[in-house]
């Protein structure tokens, strides 16, 4: 599908027409279709603590395992959203093959929709996913240069192993130390969406309406 530039006015857009869609846009669509579902990609936890009112957590991890299923209970109108953009964007190519080829993808996730004054729901707050990604790569690399330093030069080669691991991740648009991080228990959250959870909190599309009377 090609990519187009979404309008920015507030004016809604057909989801047909673009991949890619900004907070001010999304505002519009959420006041002019009542059939919008937005689906946030994200942990539970990272879910708890903001999220676009009205949105449902679907984590990627489950989203890819269950692409089939959810898709079946998808219609013409859906915004997928994230931190930033990067898993939002890895699930609207699975729903993609799942036969889902009209998703949106949020520009600027969820902060950034609640940074445009977005109705968003807070809850305790944490540090995303990909906030502790960098941190904990940026540790790795300066205690590797440290300890290169004043330990063992063989140390060093902790930085060199990092950076080629974040090389690989944006050549790949995967992060092998974010799933790493995911399940440390500090990024659990009080309950976690299973997939009989995530069916129920979506409409039965017409086509799945439609298949199941079948």
């Amino acid at each position: 599908m090609a990519s187009a530039t979404p309008s920015t006015s507030g004016s809604a857009t057909p989801a047909s027409a673009v991949t890619v869609l900004d907070a001010q846009t999304l505002q519009a669509w959420q006041r002019e279709r009542p059939d919008l579902i937005v689906l946030d990609v994200r942990s539970a936890v990272e879910f708890e603590s903001l999220h676009i009112a009205g949105s449902v957590n679907v984590p990627l991890p489950l989203l890819k395992d269950h692409a089939d299923s959810v898709a079946t209970r998808l219609g013409g109108s859906v915004v997928l959203v994230c931190q930033s953009g990067v898993r939002a964007e890895q699930a609207r190519q699975r729903l993609g093959a799942a036969g889902i080829d009209a998703a949106t993808v949020l520009t600027g996730g969820v902060p950034g929709y609640a940074a445009a004054g977005g109705n968003v729901v807070r809850g305790k707050e944490r540090w995303d996913l990909e906030r502790q990604v960098r941190l904990a790569a940026g540790s790795l690399v300066l205690a590797g240069l440290t300890g290169g330093r004043f330990a063992s030069p063989k140390i060093r080669t902790l930085a060199g192993v990092i950076g080629a691991g974040l090389t690989f991740s944006a050549a790949t648009n995967t992060c092998a130390m974010g799933k790493a991080l995911s399940v440390m228990p500090w990024n659990k959250a009080a309950v976690e969406p299973t997939p009989e959870d995530v069916l129920a909190s979506l409409p039965l599309s017409a086509t799945g309406d439609a298949a199941a009377a079948s």
